[in-house]
């Protein structure tokens, strides 16, 4: 069975999840926004040398 209890730690490690899901969230964020940049990059460097 899920026990997620963590007891005398819940102090520490609930904290710590959070952490790292705010953290993972930021890294995704981060991914999408830098591939949305070269995506438009690479679409502007294509109509440019197609002109």
């Amino acid at each position: 069975m899920l026990d997620l209890d963590p007891g005398p730690y819940a102090a520490f490690i609930w904290p710590a999840y959070g952490l790292t899901a705010l953290v993972f969230l930021g890294m995704i964020a981060a991914s999408l926004n830098h591939a949305r940049r070269w995506r438009k990059k690479a679409e502007s460097l294509t109509r440019d040398r197609e002109a």
